[in-house]
């Protein structure tokens, strides 16, 4: 009988344990197509298949980024995330690009604005920041 008492307790105080403590915080989702103007996406991105592309003319319109897992894909190069670190509303990344001509490691520090808006964050640059917001397309 006390076995089943202090069984029961336990439960009781788990359960009231789960219901006050917090939920899991959830990273910032950072996955699709990213443009400077989200009037225009479609003029930056296209679908191609399944995939998203830039269009031939995208950086005329301001241009962006797509982020599909741990590749980040700009117009003239593309990036393999080596380290990411989320500080709650900022997203460290560390990133090694390749264009035609050079290899390089790239700090990129996303601010999250909301669910559908970054700032991108020059390290070392004080000010300077850059707005993208994530384009939904067709």
């Amino acid at each position: 009988m006390k076995s089943r008492f202090r069984n029961v307790a336990l439960s009781a105080l788990l359960a009231g344990a789960c219901l006050i403590m917090p939920g899991a915080a959830v990273a910032f989702e950072l996955s699709g197509a990213w443009a400077t103007d989200a009037d225009n996406c479609a003029k930056v991105f296209e679908r191609k298949g399944s995939q998203v592309v830039f269009t031939d003319m995208s950086d005329v319109y301001g241009g962006g980024f797509i982020i599909d897992g741990d590749h980040i894909t700009g117009k003239f190069g593309r990036c393999r995330i080596k380290a990411k670190k989320d500080d709650g509303k900022t997203i460290n990344l560390l990133a090694a690009c390749a264009s035609d001509i050079m290899l390089q490691s790239v700090q990129f520090s996303l601010r999250e604005v909301d669910a559908n808006n970054v700032m991108r964050m020059f390290p070392g640059m004080d000010g300077m920041e850059i707005k993208y917001a994530r384009c939904s397309l067709p």
